[in-house]
């Protein structure tokens, strides 16, 4: 669910980043705010169903 999340974040930071230079601050915290989701998901890994 978190890749889902991640894939559609960075589509609409390449749409922001391309088309709407207005947005493009808001999108970019949007950006930012995904990596660090992702980098928490990649460091804590699957925890094994006890």
């Amino acid at each position: 669910m978190l890749w889902t999340i991640f894939v559609i974040l960075l589509v609409l930071w390449l749409l922001g980043w391309v088309g709407f230079h207005a947005l493009g601050a808001y999108i970019h915290i949007v950006l930012v705010l995904a990596l660090i989701v992702l980098a928490i998901q990649l460091f804590s890994g699957r925890r094994p169903v006890v």
